[in-house]
């Protein structure tokens, strides 16, 4: 509970913030620089260097993968039907092809299923949605920055990209144990992530914007938030008899997008108002499609 009130408090606050005059323009930008050179290499720095890592691991990290791809093939198939922009169907994958699968994510598996699911919530999390982000969607992201492919301007913008040297260092010293301050000093880094981005998200969101891109809003969120749990359903239904684990995938699957690549997509202007609304609109529309989901699970329906 006191995450989502940390969400609706946070998101809350930058909205009342775009509207005094102590807060510029360029408030979005400074968070966001904070958060991709801060507060989120702070996260991957503890996380991936703690996480365990077994043959258990490929089913739970092989989801956002999957999710992923799903949203490049659906999304550029638009785009080559010339009904939109490169910028938007960008913006749209790495907004509806990833999800928030560890602040929104967590709680919510805690809740629907019990704390014996966050194990597998984790390995997706860290393992798959971080990873996806970390690779082809910095990678997209930057090619979409640029305007065209460049392999040396692509080379540069992923090194560019602080999280990398975070994910390089914490694999590389996997075998060497922190020092419990060194951790402390992390999390509490990290934990600045959630609070900065929903802050510069509500900044950023301008409700006036939905004319001009409803109906990329509709079908993002429609991808999110339906499609791609049912895509996920249909391919991982074999194991079904570990419901645990099958309810764990499909419910980390048809989570609101992430923040972490809403503020990489706002950051690097790719089309920022529609990632501002798939953000700060999905959020709290997944309360309500995540429980109509628990409740066909817990149901028997599906």
């Amino acid at each position: 509970m006191e995450n989502f009130l940390l969400l609706l408090i946070c998101f809350g606050l930058g909205l009342v913030f775009r509207r005094l005059s102590q807060f510029p323009e360029t408030t979005p930008k400074v968070l966001n620089g904070f958060i991709l050179f801060v507060s989120l290499p702070s996260l991957v720095l503890y996380h991936v260097h703690e996480l365990k890592i077994n043959v258990s691991a490929v089913m739970p990290t092989s989801m956002p993968w999957l999710v992923f791809g799903f949203a490049m093939l659906f999304f550029f198939s638009f785009y080559k039907l010339k009904l939109m922009s490169f910028s938007t169907t960008v913006c749209l994958v790495l907004t509806a092809g990833l999800g928030n699968t560890s602040f929104v994510g967590f709680p919510l598996l805690e809740a629907y299923l019990g704390k014996e699911s966050l194990g597998y919530g984790i390995l997706a999390d860290q393992l798959g949605t971080f990873m996806v982000l970390s690779f082809p969607g910095i990678i997209l992201a930057s090619i979409a920055m640029d305007g065209k492919w460049h392999f040396a301007t692509l080379v540069k913008r992923v090194l560019g990209f602080a999280p990398i040297y975070a994910l390089l260092i914490s694999i590389f010293t996997r075998q060497v144990e922190y020092p419990n301050a060194l951790k402390i000093v992390l999390l509490r880094l990290g934990d600045t992530l959630t609070p900065l981005a929903l802050v510069s998200v509500g900044f950023m969101l301008d409700l006036r914007t939905i004319a001009g891109h409803g109906k990329y809003l509709l079908l993002g969120l429609g991808f999110k938030l339906i499609l791609a749990p049912t895509l996920v359903y249909f391919v991982y239904s074999p194991i079904k008899d570990d419901s645990l684990l099958f309810q764990t995938i499909l419910l980390e699957s048809a989570m609101a997008p992430m923040v972490t690549s809403t503020v990489i997509t706002i950051e690097k202007n790719i089309s920022p108002h529609l990632a501002s609304l798939m953000l700060g609109i999905g959020i709290p529309i997944s309360f309500f499609t995540t429980y109509g989901l628990n409740y066909l699970i817990k149901g028997n329906f599906i």
